[in-house]
């Protein structure tokens, strides 16, 4: 089966059925993606696909089709993307394990409303965080859209 992921065609030979968390992490080598709570709750597993936010352990890779996947690993190429600095910025990271998908959910979030409201990002970035760094998350977020 054929994925587009980070912008290149990626070959896996996996059952239809597999998470594409799964296809990521193992088949691929793309280990920033985290496995949290295999069920969609946490999202320690978020990536993009076809730019939106989603679950990749809740999504059988083959559901994905020709939509791009865009993991942590290609978000912003080979520089640090707007957000991963505003994160480091605001001394956001503690444990660092919810942090890929946290920062793949807010810009997915900030790329359909740029400026969101303090609102929105708690209704649009759902993540949890276990170390409980919700106002920094929130300042990061808030702090690449002034």
């Amino acid at each position: 089966m054929k994925l587009l992921v980070n912008g290149a065609q990626r070959e896996v030979s996996v059952d239809p059925d597999t998470p594409l968390l799964w296809v990521l992490r193992e088949d691929l080598r793309l280990t920033g993606t985290k496995f949290g709570c295999g069920a969609g709750f946490c999202g320690a597993c978020t990536v993009h696909l076809d730019g939106a936010a989603v679950r990749s352990c809740q999504l059988a890779v083959g559901n994905v089709g020709t939509a791009a996947v865009t993991t942590i690993e290609g978000l912003s190429g080979d520089r640090p993307h707007l957000l991963q600095t505003a994160w480091l910025e605001a001394a956001v990271p503690q444990c660092g394990y919810c942090q890929p998908g946290m920062i793949m959910a807010a810009a997915a979030l900030l790329k359909d409303k740029p400026k969101p409201t303090e609102t929105e990002v708690r209704e649009g970035v759902t993540n949890l965080c276990r170390c409980g760094t919700y106002p920094r998350i929130l300042r990061a977020i808030l702090a690449v859209t002034a």
